[in-house]
């Protein structure tokens, strides 16, 4: 049950085992590559869940080759097909795991464990969704777009320039953007019109997030300001992705939770900071 102990959570068990995935499609969106793959045998995800990623081929461990752990990645879409599941991620290269991810082409195997942990719920029927994206964040807030399109959520989204900003052409609607150079939308930053937003009328308001630390940090205290409810997507160091590891422990008003069972989204009023020792990693 959630934490309200009202309705079930919005997850889907994965597979207890690694599988191999098959890249169908890669696409270059500014400073992104959105990587699709094939997924013959696994369940299909929800909104907020992730997959444990590596490449099949030359990801560590032989030779002069760095060994690396896979990488936590939500899932951006997902789509049934007769025979298979069709999985989009989001993949920005910011490190050698990440870009040995981004370099995948056409043909190439992705490992994945998934999906894991626990996803977005749905907003009470009365409040109007308003999603809250930053950067490389904005991935699994298009699949919850897509879910909610007949409630006509609003979308804002946040990046540091034009070529990040290309993420922003996914949303079947067009976004609010802001740019931190102002090359795109307006100069600001996401949660200057998420405020704005909410000003009105707070209270008619439920915000989705997943950004940057920072950001999402912004987010909870805005909200709790006004009394709007959140739901955070938060990320922090995973090895596992199945709670075995204890490496993505996080603080919480009722303790310490591991984020890969029991978030990664979580309610921002269970939280009193999202700035906690590893986070975003």
């Amino acid at each position: 049950m959630t934490s309200a102990g009202t309705q079930t959570e919005p997850r889907t068990l994965a597979p207890p085992e690694r599988r191999t995935a098959h890249v169908s499609g890669v696409e270059r969106l500014g400073a992104y590559r959105l990587v699709t793959a094939i997924d013959g045998s696994g369940p299909i995800p929800r909104p907020g869940q992730f997959y444990m990623l590596a490449a099949e081929a030359g990801w560590g461990g032989e030779g002069d080759e760095r060994p690396y752990l896979p990488r936590a990645f939500s899932y951006a879409r997902a789509r049934r097909t007769t025979a298979a599941l069709e999985l989009d991620f989001l993949l920005e290269a910011v490190g050698p795991g990440t870009e040995r991810l981004a370099a995948l082409e056409p043909g190439d195997g992705l490992a994945l464990v998934g999906p894991l942990g626990v996803g977005f719920r749905s907003p009470a029927p009365e409040k109007r969704p308003v999603l809250v994206g930053g950067g490389i964040g904005v991935a699994p807030l298009l699949c919850l777009h897509d879910e909610l399109i007949e409630a006509e959520a609003v979308v804002l989204l946040g990046f540091r320039s034009a070529a990040h900003a290309q993420a922003g052409a996914l949303f079947s609607a067009a976004p609010e953007l802001a740019t931190e150079d102002g090359s795109v939308g307006r100069r600001a930053l996401v949660t200057d019109l998420l405020r704005e937003r909410l000003a009105a009328d707070p209270a008619a308001a439920a915000v989705f997030a997943c950004g940057p630390p920072a950001m999402l940090e912004a987010v909870r205290v805005l909200c709790g300001e006004l009394g709007t409810p959140a739901q955070l997507a938060l990320e922090s160091g995973m090895a596992c992705g199945f709670g075995a590891c204890f490496g993505c422990v996080v603080p919480t008003r009722a303790g310490y939770i591991r984020l890969c069972v029991d978030g990664p989204v979580l309610d921002a009023t269970q939280l009193d900071t999202v700035l906690f020792p590893g986070a975003g990693h």
